[in-house]
């Protein structure tokens, strides 16, 4: 937000509309995520994996140049704003686990930073015998040394949270400690924290999530603020914070959907409800203005737009939304942030970045453009609070990541830090096409191909989607897949397929539950394109696709067989059925649909794949992978659906990493040989 082979018969794969109730699954034992049979299976499907990649002579080639990005001295330390300087988590070789340190801001923009250690992550595991994730710090406003750390055993979403003092380098004897659990918390004030998490075995959504939000003093007292009902999604808590920190109110977001949600704002023991749509995000709080994004057309307001509440109206119940921006039918917000005064919004226009700061002057929002580098994507670092100072970072596939810090208040940016190029990018150029879908809709993509290649089919290329959750996916620098894959000759796509955030929500919005199709679609209609450009053919044409991309990859591996000879399936959605029944799966029903409501089950499983696969079809050789620790969507998927290919006698490989999460990129050795494994088997399959 984890099999014995058994022999299947046809009627079991045999796809459409069930008429009788659906057989058994033979697979289920594979979902009981740490059972020793299920492990056993894992550790025969590595193995054998590991032996077909990891023995290719590749292989050691492609290790050695992930490893020495992945644990590069001259990455850029991302920093986070706090106490005047930054922080930063840094791993390498040496630091696994990673460092927790601290700059000032001057020695932070130097060539060479000194840096003040807080907490040694590699120390702390070995001591306490735990494999910890850094989850990040919430620190207490003003002086911000006292800080809530979350820690991952694991690298899960579940977090266990503690309180440390910056200023003694250590744990806070007897300090704020929250157990392990999926939980979200806020300072109210130094003795005060706003909490939501299951407190008792049973207070859980069906999504896993809590709904019952209290404060939690330091005394241990716990008094109940909010209540959602349980079959929310989750309810989380937001502390509207002011000049100087200090908690200028507190609101309760309801989750009802994941898309749909009340926001309540919790005043003097009242519940105040905050009129919006129920398809709305709350996104900042400036100048005393709660900010929202509307994920709906609204009280004469377009579906994207960004839309102001007064606290104190609120307060009064006399509140009015007002517009700061609503983005135009091509455009798109992908970030809002705030600093101590000014509004940050990170942009989409046609696919290509921009940044704009936002200032309130006489009850009227004005807005400026941060001077920043053109045809880029960016994403907001840090914002500041004790100031208007703000991180943006700017990249491109071409262009290696730059840091730029701006003054949101001038609108001026300088750059302070620029990763160097990792491979040669003057090899290859970046174009933008457009392909035409089943139903007619025009659907961007970018390509990055070799300069002068001849366009006759031969050109292995990477295809890429994801499609799901308002995501948008620009342009971005991947230093792994320029070295490995660019450097020798390969191409990759990016498809802007519907599903995503790349047009704002409407994009998302048009292939919703029913239309999913559509989206599945948009992604053949791109390689078709490609193929009808001879970019490339479907001999040299691989496709990955990771978490909702593994829906994607794994629905086109089983509708369009004949389109590519590569499929790679990472950290994956695949069982449509029982999707929601697995990890944080109810949560995406509103993505979905609920599969035991009978006409939502009739459209899913028309294309999910693990219903799908037929016996007699030749399907393309798929690399499936997946983490064990992954809470948020659950490795049964993919292991079932290896197990099925493997009783269907269908060639595939599966290898499944046991510690980092969903993101699986936790550990930078592991993250090196991750990419290696995918980079082995691409190369195997459409440069060979």
């Amino acid at each position: 937000m984890k099999m014995l082979c058994a022999a299947l018969t046809g009627a079991l794969l045999l796809a459409g509309p069930a008429h009788a109730q659906a057989p058994a699954d033979p697979f289920t034992w594979l979902e009981d995520i740490d059972a020793p049979a299920a492990m056993t299976w894992v550790e025969g499907q590595n193995a054998k994996s590991a032996k077909r990649l990891e023995t290719d002579p590749r292989y050691a080639t492609y290790l050695a140049q992930a490893r020495a990005i992945f644990t590069a001295k001259d990455r850029i330390p991302w920093p986070v704003f706090r106490a005047g300087g930054v922080d930063n988590l840094w791993q390498d070789d040496a630091q696994v686990h990673g460092v927790w340190r601290h700059a000032t801001l001057s020695s932070y923009r130097s060539a060479q930073p000194v840096w003040e250690t807080l907490l040694d992550l590699d120390a702390l595991s070995k001591a306490e015998g735990r494999n910890w994730i850094w989850k990040g710090a919430t620190c207490l406003k003003p002086a911000q040394t006292l800080c809530l750390v979350e820690l991952s055993n694991g690298g899960g979403d579940a977090v266990e949270v503690r309180e440390f003092d910056t200023a003694k380098k250590a744990f806070v004897t007897g300090g704020f400690r929250l157990a392990e659990g999926k939980q979200d918390f806020a300072w109210l004030d130094p003795d005060t924290l706003v909490v939501d998490r299951i407190w008792t075995p049973g207070d859980e959504t069906p999504s896993g999530y809590a709904y019952i939000v209290k404060t939690v003093t330091r005394d241990g007292q716990a008094r109940e603020v909010y209540r959602g009902q349980k079959s929310d999604v989750g309810v989380s808590p937001i502390v509207l914070r002011g000049a100087g920190g200090r908690a200028d109110g507190l609101m309760a977001r309801r989750g009802v959907t994941f898309f749909e949600n009340e926001f309540l704002l919790l005043e003097a023991g009242k519940t105040i409800p905050v009129a919006l749509p129920r398809k709305a995000e709350h996104q900042a709080y400036v100048d005393g203005q709660a900010v929202f994004e509307l994920k709906e057309a609204w009280g004469g307001f377009g579906a994207g737009a960004l839309v102001a509440y007064d606290l104190q109206a609120l307060k009064a119940g006399t509140a009015k939304p007002v517009l700061i921006f609503q983005p135009g039918p091509r455009q798109a917000i992908t970030e809002v942030d705030d600093t101590r005064g000014r509004l940050v919004v990170n942009l989409l226009d046609e696919v290509k970045g921009a940044v704009d700061v936002y200032d309130l002057s006489a009850g009227k929002w004005t807005a400026k453009r941060l001077a920043l580098p053109k045809d880029a994507t960016f994403t907001i670092r840090s914002a500041s609070g004790d100031d208007d100072q703000v991180f943006v970072s700017a990249e491109g596939f071409l262009d290696p990541t730059s840091l730029w810090l701006a003054d949101a208040a001038a609108g001026a940016a300088v750059q302070v830090k620029t990763l160097p190029a990792r491979f040669q990018a003057e090899t290859h150029k970046v174009k933008q096409y457009w392909a035409t879908s089943s139903d007619g809709a025009k659907i961007p993509y970018f390509v990055v191909l070799p300069r002068g290649a001849k366009l006759d089919g031969s050109l292995p290329t990477i295809l890429y989607g994801y499609g799901g959750f308002e995501v948008a996916k620009p342009p971005i620098y991947l230093p792994e897949m320029g070295k490995i894959w660019l450097e020798r000759g390969g191409a990759y796509v990016i498809a802007n397929i519907r599903g995503g955030g790349e047009f704002g929500p409407a994009w998302h919005d048009s292939v919703l539950r029913e239309k999913r199709q559509l989206s599945f679609d948009d992604f053949a209609a791109v390689a078709r394109d490609l193929d009808a450009r001879e970019i490339t053919s479907a001999r040299r044409l691989g496709i990955y696709g990771r978490s909702n991309g593994g829906v994607l990859t794994t629905v086109s591996m089983t509708q369009h067989p004949e389109l590519w000879n590569a499929v790679v399936v990472e950290s994956p959605l695949i069982d449509m059925l029982r999707y929601h029944k697995l990890s944080a799966g109810a949560s995406w029903i509103g993505e979905y649909g609920d599969p035991d409501v009978p006409g939502d089950r009739a459209f899913i499983e028309r294309y999910s794949a693990y219903q799908n696969l037929k016996p007699g079809v030749k399907y393309p050789e798929p690399y499936i992978t997946t983490n064990t620790r992954d809470d948020r969507v659950h490795p049964g998927h993919a292991r079932k659906f290896a197990a099925r290919l493997e009783a269907m006698g269908v060639p595939y490989l599966y290898y499944e990493q046991t510690f980092g999460g969903h993101a699986n990129d936790a550990d930078p050795e592991l993250n090196a040989r991750r990419w290696a494994r995918h980079y082995v088997y691409l190369t195997q399959k459409l440069m060979d």
